[in-house]
Formats: structure tokens, C-alpha cells, sequence
């Protein structure tokens, strides 16, 4: 009898450790986290892809029945680079840096079409067709001077073409733009000629205002030599004798002041005798 009690309860036992541990895996089995930053996307193995998308939190799920798919929702940079042909038919390599997220609304129709590496499938075909269709409207200087208009051209393209997908875009910015050797020696040669046409420019220019200096300083002196002539003949010698009892002036001042002149020997001619005695 004991030893048919003892059975029966650790029977008992086992039954209730049995369930307990069936209880224990229902939260696994029932239940999935979506975690911050993330949606999911229910697959309903009769009727498909549901339509509702589960937000941020604790969700209930059927064993088998439903398949939750995470998706992130962050936005996250992509880098693209492509080479191809400008109008002129240089060739350029551009690299595009964009900002993307899936649409939240739409990601049934993403996991549906493309799966769950959709940027890998849209974003490379999407980036490539738009910079080397709006490449090619410019020339190779162009894409130099009119940078922010390509810019500007290329990322409303590209966001209009990406929301047919489901996907949104933050921003589409140009990072990068190199040219081919041929093209780059090309635009330092003809900076060097630009340069250098400056530089002839400039001499030519000194020129021009040297010789407008020169011409000016010969109409100056003509005109001095003019007055003077007319005031030789209004006044005959006298501006001369004026003009010399200046310069003895001067002359005797600096003799007065140097200290290596002592005295002025008498008899000499020199400028002092203005009356040429």
C-alpha cells in the first residue's frame, strides 16, 4: 500500500511539472517583442502577408500560424558610385550618399515584392539609372559650376523614383565628383593659359599707363618750357638773374653749413659773383 501511494504521487508530481513547464514555454511560443526602432510583419500561413503592421511592444502570436518578420525603420545611409559619360563625353565618377527608411504603411507590400533586403534590390538600379541620365544632360565643366543644380536634380529623382518602392528618403546629397586623367590635365592646362593671359593682360596694362605718364610728363614739361620762353620775351634776362640768385642762395646755405669749408677765397668765378664781374 505504501509502496502504491508513493507512485501515484510522484505521478502526480511529474503531471504538475509536466504542466508547469507547458506553462513556462506558452510567453515563447505565444508571444513576440518588437524592439524600438523596429515593426513586424505577420505572416499568416493560410491567408498570407496581414496587412497590419505591429508597432513597438508585445504582440500575440498563434504556434505556427503566425511568422512575425522585424523590419528597421531608422533611417540609414547608402553609398552609391557610378562612372558614366557627361554630354561632352568625358567621364566622370560620382558617388551619392542617401538617407532612407521604408514607408511603415507600406511594409507589407515591401516584404511581399522585394523581401527583407529591399534597399539591396531598389536602391543600387534606382541610384545608377537616375545619375547617368542626369549626367548625361551636362557637360563636363557644367557639373563644376552647376553642382547644386545636379544635386538638386538628381536627389527629386531619386526620391520620386524610390516612393513607387515604398521607401522614403531623407536626403540625396553628391559626396564625391572625380573626372577622368585627360579631362584633369585639361582644366589645369587651361588654367595655367588663363594665368598667364592675366599675367600679358596686366603688362599690357602698365604699359598703357607708363606711356599715358610719359605723354603726360612731356605736355608738362612743353607746357613749362612754353611759359618760360613767354617770359623771356616779356621780361628778357631777368628771369634767368632770378632763377641763378636762388641757386647761389642754395649753394652758399650748403657751403655755410659743411663743416669741411673754412673760408671762400676772393677772386674766383663762381656763382656768387652774379654780376658775372
Amino acid at each position: 500500500m505504501a509502496a502504491a501511494g508513493a507512485d501515484k504521487a510522484l505521478t502526480a508530481l511529474s503531471r504538475l511539472g509536466l504542466g508547469l513547464g507547458g506553462l513556462a514555454m506558452i510567453p515563447s511560443l505565444c508571444l513576440f517583442d518588437v524592439d524600438g526602432g523596429q515593426r513586424a510583419v505577420v505572416l499568416n500561413m493560410l491567408t498570407g502577408i496581414e496587412e497590419k503592421v505591429r508597432g513597438e511592444g508585445t504582440h500575440f502570436k498563434v504556434p505556427w500560424l503566425h511568422q512575425p518578420k522585424m523590419y528597421n525603420i531608422r533611417v540609414r545611409p547608402k553609398l552609391i558610385q557610378t562612372t558614366t559619360g557627361t554630354k561632352d563625353l568625358q567621364m566622370v565618377t560620382i558617388h551619392v550618399r542617401m538617407l532612407f527608411k521604408p514607408d511603415v504603411a507600406g511594409l507589407p507590400t515591401i516584404h511581399k515584392s522585394l523581401g527583407e533586403d529591399y534597399d539591396e534590390r531598389v536602391l543600387p538600379s534606382i541610384a545608377n539609372e537616375v545619375m547617368k541620365a542626369t549626367i548625361a544632360q551636362y557637360n563636363a565643366e557644367s557639373l563644376l559650376t552647376q553642382r547644386e543644380q545636379v544635386s538638386k536634380e538628381i536627389r527629386e529623382a531619386i526620391v520620386a523614383r524610390a516612393s513607387n518602392f515604398n521607401i522614403l528618403m531623407d536626403d540625396v546629397a553628391i559626396t564625391h565628383l572625380t573626372y577622368g586623367k585627360e579631362f584633369a590635365r585639361a582644366i589645369e592646362e587651361k588654367q595655367v593659359a588663363q594665368q598667364e593671359a592675366e599675367r600679358q593682360k596686366f603688362i599690357v596694362m602698365r604699359a598703357e599707363q607708363e606711356r599715358q605718364a610719359t605723354v603726360i610728363r612731356a605736355e608738362g614739361e612743353a607746357e613749362a618750357a612754353k611759359m618760360i620762353s613767354e617770359a623771356l620775351k616779356q621780361h628778357g634776362s631777368g628771369l634767368i638773374d632770378v632763377r641763378r640768385i636762388d641757386a647761389a642762395k642754395d649753394i652758399a646755405e650748403a657751403l655755410s653749413k659743411s663743416p669741411n669749408v673754412m673760408y671762400l677765397p676772393q677772386g674766383q668765378q663762381m656763382l656768387l659773383n652774379v654780376g658775372g664781374k
